[in-house]
C-alpha cells in the first residue's frame, strides 16, 4: 500500500516551483510581440519641434525666412532688449549719449530724437560709422530731421527752424499789401510754418516710436535752462535755399 502510494505520487518538477514574476524593468512588448524602442517617439517629437520652429520663424519674419535667418529680428529676440526691459529706461546726458555712436563696438548704437533715446543697433550699417546716417548716432539731432542739414544741425534746438517755411520779404512784391494786411499775413504764415515744423518732426518721432526694428531705451538728461545757455543758430544754407518770395494772389 505504501509502495503504491509512492508510485502514484507525482514527482516534484519545475512546474511545482514558484514562478518568478517578470521584472517591470524588462523590455516591453508591442502588440505584435516586438521589443519597444523609444527612438521612434523621440524622432516624432524632434520632427514636430522642427516643423513648429520653421512655422514660427516664417510667421515672425513675415515670410522672410523659415530658419530664423531674417535680417531684422524683432526686438524681443535680442538679449539686449530683455536687459533693457528689466533694467528700466536709461537717462543719459548728451556727453554720455555721445559714447554710443558706434565707435565702441562693445556698446549698443543709440540715437535720440526730441529727447527720447532709441537703440538702433539693428541698423548698424546705416547708423554706424561710415553709414549714410551715421551723423545721427550718439546725439539728439531733432533739428536736422526737419532741415535736412545733417552735418550742421546735430542739435535738438529747433529755434528758428520755422524760417525755412516762411516766404522771403521782398519790397516790390510786398507792396501789393498794405502794412496792416502784411502784418496779418505774416502772422498767419508764422503759425503755418510752426505747424509744418511740428508735423515734420512728428513724422520721424512716430517712425522710431512705431518701429519694430528699433526700440526705445531711455531719455536724454539735460539742465532745465539748457536752451537759454545755447546760442541761437542761423538757418542752414540748405534750408535757406528752399525759401521763395510771397505769391501774389488776385
Amino acid at each position: 500500500m505504501a509502495d503504491s502510494e509512492l508510485r502514484q505520487r507525482k514527482p516534484q518538477g519545475d512546474d511545482d516551483k514558484p514562478k518568478k514574476k517578470k521584472s517591470s524593468k524588462s523590455k516591453r512588448k508591442t502588440d505584435d510581440g516586438d521589443d519597444y524602442t523609444p527612438w521612434l517617439d523621440i524622432l516624432r517629437v524632434l520632427s514636430f519641434l522642427f516643423v513648429a520652429s520653421c512655422g514660427l520663424s516664417y510667421a515672425i519674419s513675415g515670410g522672410e525666412s523659415w530658419f530664423w535667418g531674417m535680417q531684422n529680428k524683432p526686438s524681443y529676440l535680442s538679449a539686449r532688449w530683455w536687459k533693457a526691459q528689466l533694467s528700466g529706461p536709461v537717462h543719459l546726458t548728451p556727453e554720455q549719449l555721445a559714447q554710443y555712436d558706434g565707435s565702441d563696438s562693445e556698446k549698443p548704437l543709440y540715437l535720440a530724437i526730441n529727447g527720447t533715446i532709441y537703440d538702433v543697433s539693428n541698423g548698424w550699417r546705416m547708423y554706424g560709422p561710415g553709414g549714410s546716417y551715421s551723423v545721427f548716432a550718439g546725439c539728439d539731432a531733432a533739428r536736422a530731421y526737419v532741415t535736412g542739414c545733417f552735418a550742421e544741425d546735430r542739435t535738438p534746438d529747433l529755434r528758428g527752424v520755422e524760417d525755412m517755411f516762411l516766404p522771403l520779404d521782398d519790397a516790390e512784391t510786398d507792396a501789393h499789401w498794405t502794412a496792416a494786411e502784411l502784418e496779418e499775413l505774416r502772422a498767419r504764415e508764422l503759425e503755418a510754418a510752426r505747424e509744418r515744423v511740428q508735423s515734420a518732426l512728428k513724422h520721424w518721432v512716430d517712425f522710431f516710436a512705431n518701429s519694430k526694428k528699433y526700440h526705445r531705451v531711455g531719455y536724454v538728461k539735460r539742465d532745465k535752462d539748457w536752451l537759454d545757455k545755447t546760442p541761437k543758430r542761423e538757418l542752414c544754407a540748405g534750408a535757406q535755399r528752399g525759401r521763395r518770395k510771397r505769391i501774389i494772389t488776385t
